[in-house]
């Protein structure tokens, strides 16, 4: 079976309101360049059986018991054969139509991490602005810590090249397997480029999983990795 451009791993919990559209516009994006890895993190309602009925034959369905965000992810990336891998929520926050235009511009320049960055583009940042805020802070003190110039460190679109991502020895369940994943990019010395992408924000009444108490466990990531040995890094 040929290597797939790009894996594309998408965690789902509890998504059926809008888990048909945005599986619909992954299809229409990205055609037959990329391959979907769906991880159903136990969910409760009609996901698993509507990732079932829709998946295409290059794609893979797994499933397992709820555990977090981040373990329905590093399942997903233990399964993902593209060159590159990113990840695609399911709710409708980032618009997958502009993942092929990030898999060409990492290709193009043989990039090894690619971050698309809500903050390079005009538009609407936020529903509440605590959210906007506690992301920029978190951006600024990952800057701080490890050198990075990031503007958008929080993004859940973050393009790897997949033989790197399957050499990091990711452990978060939750949420904070994101700055776990940028630290062990940084640590490592791999350099992370950064392209604007659409966003559309959606509220707590429409489903956003991430609480305030998940910004100081993102805060606590970044702090108790700075000081990590570098065997931590290492697999």
């Amino acid at each position: 079976m040929d290597t797939p451009r790009l894996s594309i791993v998408m965690p789902v919990y509890n998504e059926e309101r809008t888990l048909r559209q945005i599986i619909e516009r992954v299809f229409g994006a990205c055609a037959d360049s990329a391959e979907v890895v769906f991880v159903d993190d136990g969910s409760k309602d009609n996901s698993l059986t509507i990732l079932r009925s829709m998946a295409r034959p290059q794609d893979m369905v797994l499933t397992k018991e709820n555990g977090g965000k981040g373990s329905a992810v590093r399942m997903g990336y233990q399964h993902a054969r593209g060159r590159y891998t990113i990840v695609q929520d399911a709710d409708l926050e980032y618009s997958p139509e502009e993942i092929p235009e990030l898999l060409r511009y990492a290709e193009s320049r043989d990039l090894p991490a690619l971050f698309g960055s809500r903050r390079l583009k005009k538009q609407k940042q936020f529903v509440h602005l605590t959210f906007f805020l506690g992301g920029t802070l978190l951006t600024y003190y990952c800057n701080l810590l490890y050198g990075t110039k990031l503007t958008d460190q929080p993004t859940c679109y973050k393009m790897v090249r997949t033989d790197i991502l399957k050499t990091l020895p990711l452990k978060e369940n939750d949420f904070r397997f994101d700055p776990e994943l940028t630290v062990m990019l940084a640590r490592r010395g791999v350099p992370i480029a950064e392209q604007p992408i659409s966003y559309h924000p959606r509220s707590l009444e429409e489903g956003k999983k991430i609480c305030w108490k998940d910004w100081f466990k993102w805060v606590w990531v970044f702090t108790v990795l700075r000081f990590a040995p570098s065997r931590a890094f290492t697999v």
